[in-house]
């Protein structure tokens, strides 16, 4: 039967998709940089409607983020299944370097991280027969290229030397290497060009993981660097990983970007970061092209895996949901909520039996290297709101609480609530670069206030809501000054929904997130 598939299948902030099968289950993870806890794990039994169902790397003994720098900390994972184990992958580039976790539950707890001295980034792991083989990009004495080494996938021991087996395909940057044994050949894919509009797959294979690798004749098997700039336009596309399904057909994985371009606005900036795609795999002559003769498309019609989706996968538990509601009457928060660096415990305080969170406030969301006092949401559409009613018990002289949309420490908006002389006055503060501009509005009366964020593609626009449930306008931001490519440093994530609270302490009920049509 065919089915239409809608693009990205998981969408807001999550790049570097690598996947795995195990039966009818598809599990897939992401990187996750500076935020904790890190490499989200999503499952799925038809590649269309994911759930998330928890995170690789739960304690600060797994991931170390102190002074991490923006978007560095955990780059890209791999997920790989052998033998009842689960493993994944990854870097640390802000301390220790590659490492490997395992767990025999993708839901439970992972293991402490077993550190694998071959350097580089992006590793991927191979099982074949009775040997592991360990493949990351990286550069040994000023020879940049892949390398490989068999490892204990356990103790992250290497049991041979590092080896250069490939330099790419003529791209800049050869990296997001993984090698399949398929046919009798060894397939070696890689990600070039660059993670930005260069950007694309390609393809080698060799009778030996060692090489030499012969290249796709038709390279790059994906890319969408040369598609016209509209309002469905999809770039960036690369860094892929492959799957076979229970029926024998084989699928990619990738990522791309939707920018906030239309017709009438040509500029090549996006804000919702870099997201998780699916396109068909087809093979002919010992080769594949991914996707439309290799273009990733929004909607493209398929045959999917057949299978019935167990109970445990609500409507409300995929990830594509158009409403995100958080009561905070669990015993923990949703599995959504993402921190800055790692988050003192101390400072969060979940009240289920009351239905609210308070936070104690310290740092500032503009002070570089810590981990300021949040509990954010991807933004994963263009069009959506954010709501949340805030009651601020204390503040000190520069205290601050409220709602606010980030992307990192030089570039968010923040509507929030301080306390000067027993009076809560509303404050707007937008931070661009060093910035700031800082409007107090209003004095505003009553023990809760209820705010709210409005995203399109052009505008962030904030509000109150009075006694009455008017909104009362506060002010708005250009979605531009929350985009990838205007950051100072090289960045990879997106935009989140947050509460916050600096220098201030603050309960919040009622967080709601929904998508808009627009």
């Amino acid at each position: 039967m065919q089915t239409l598939i809608h693009n990205p299948v998981i969408p807001g902030y999550h790049p570097d998709p690598s996947i795995c099968r195990v039966d009818d289950t598809y599990y897939l993870v992401t990187s996750s940089f500076e935020f904790f806890p890190g490499v989200p794990i999503f499952s799925s039994h038809d590649l269309i409607n994911w759930k998330l169902i928890g995170h690789c790397l739960t304690r600060p003994s797994q991931l170390p983020l102190k002074n991490c720098q923006v978007s560095e900390g955990i780059y890209a994972p791999t997920i790989r299944y052998h033998n009842g184990y689960f493993f994944m992958v990854t870097t640390n580039v802000s301390g220790g370097g590659n490492f490997i976790v395992h767990a025999t539950d993708p839901k439970g707890e992972w293991s402490e991280p077993a550190w694998v001295a071959q350097g580089g980034i992006d590793p991927s792991l191979l099982f074949f027969q009775d040997k592991v083989y360990f493949v990351s990009n990286g550069d040994c004495h000023g020879n940049s290229g892949i390398y490989l080494c068999e490892v204990n996938p356990f103790t992250g021991e290497m049991l041979t030397e590092s080896v250069l087996i490939s330099k790419g395909c003529g791209g800049k940057y050869p990296e997001a290497p993984h090698i399949y044994y398929i046919n009798g050949y060894f397939y070696l894919m890689l990600a070039e060009g660059g993670t930005e509009y260069g950007h694309m797959v390609t393809m080698q294979r060799s009778d030996s993981p060692y090489g030499p690798y012969t290249p796709c004749p038709h390279n790059p098997i994906l890319s969408n660097r040369e598609q016209p700039i509209g309002p469905n336009y999809i770039s960036c596309t690369g860094h892929a990983d492959l799957v076979q399904d229970q029926n024998g057909n084989w699928w990619m994985t990738a990522l791309g970007v939707r920018t906030i371009s239309t017709d009438s606005n040509r500029l090549l900036l996006h804000n919702l970061g870099r997201e998780t795609f699916l396109a068909p795999l087809h093979w002919q002559n010992g080769w594949c092209i991914a996707g439309n003769c290799g273009i990733l498309e929004m909607e493209f019609s398929t045959e999917l895996p057949t299978c019935n989706l167990v109970e445990d996968f609500s409507p409300g538990d995929i990830v594509k949901a158009p409403l995100l509601i958080e009561d905070f009457q669990g015993k923990i928060w949703n599995l959504e909520f993402t921190q800055i660096r790692n988050p003192s415990p101390q400072l969060y305080k979940l009240n289920s039996d009351e239905g609210n969170l308070t936070l104690y406030g310290r740092d500032s969301l503009s002070t570089p290297f810590v981990s300021p006092t949040f509990l954010g949401v991807r933004q994963n559409s263009f069009c959506q709101s954010v709501s949340v009613k805030v009651s601020c018990s204390s503040s000190q002289e520069n205290g601050l609480a409220g709602l606010t949309v980030y992307y990192n420490n030089e570039h968010h908006y923040d509507l929030g609530i301080r306390i000067k002389d027993g009076t809560k006055m509303l404050i707007f503060r937008r931070q661009i670069y060093d910035l700031i501009k800082e409007e107090i509005l209003f004095p505003v009366s009553g023990s809760e206030i209820q705010l709210e964020i409005v995203a399109d593609k052009e505008y962030y626009s904030f509000y109150y809501l009075d006694s009455s449930g008017n909104h009362i306008f506060l002010g708005k931001g250009t979605t531009a000054a929350l985009c990838t490519e205007i950051t100072r440093y090289m960045t990879f994530t997106g935009t989140f929904f947050g509460m916050f609270a600096e220098h201030a302490t603050a309960t919040f009920r009622c967080f709601v997130r929904q998508t808009l049509e627009r």
